[in-house]
């Protein structure tokens, strides 16, 4: 058995071939101002509110996301104006077509958000992605896009109340100073 197969449960250190189990969370509310046990938390903090949501994207709605995103990065290398175009409209019509082959409008993704990362369940699984692993939180005219080391995640506005989308704004808001200025390539 090689070493990377053994995985521990948490608390009693034993190998065991199943999924690793998540620490719970105590079921009474979690105040922002209650002292903490000194560990260092990988994530922002802000609050400990937890969002729950569901999303159905639609293609019109995931392509604006794209455009708009590819935009930011293209923009960014400073290529000029018909080369910008073009790979804007090249990557967002890859993006769509990656939509479609992928069947993304037919699943109901189930997203819960919380100081230790982003859960989002469908039916073809479940994705777990630490804070750590989160690069930005970018606001567009649809929603929110999470860049993550590998990839983005849409969350629309239409899925998130007011209450909710100033959550989210703390965790953006919390992600930028964590993440400090970057050197330029």
């Amino acid at each position: 058995m090689s070493w990377f197969d053994q995985r521990t449960q948490l608390g009693d250190g034993s190998p065991v071939g199943g999924p690793l189990r998540r620490e719970s969370v105590a079921s009474t509310a979690v105040r922002g101002d209650a002292p903490d046990s000194g560990a260092p938390v990988a994530g922002p903090a802000p609050r400990a509110e937890e969002l729950h949501f569901k999303v159905r994207y639609a293609l019109p709605e995931y392509i604006s996301f794209m455009w708009q995103h590819a935009g930011y990065l293209i923009r960014r290398r400073r290529i000029g104006r018909l080369a910008t175009w073009w790979l804007l409209a090249k990557s967002t019509a890859a993006a769509a077509m990656h939509f479609v082959v992928q069947g993304r409008s037919r699943h109901l993704y189930d997203f819960q958000i919380d100081v230790h990362g982003i859960i989002r369940t469908s039916n073809s699984g479940v994705t777990l992605v630490p804070w750590a692993d989160v690069s930005a939180i970018r606001r567009y005219s649809r929603g929110y896009m999470m860049v993550l080391k590998r990839g983005t995640l849409p969350i629309p506005f239409r899925c998130l109340s007011g209450a909710q989308a100033g959550v989210m704004d703390v965790f953006a808001a919390a992600i930028r100073p964590a993440r400090g200025a970057r050197p330029l390539r």
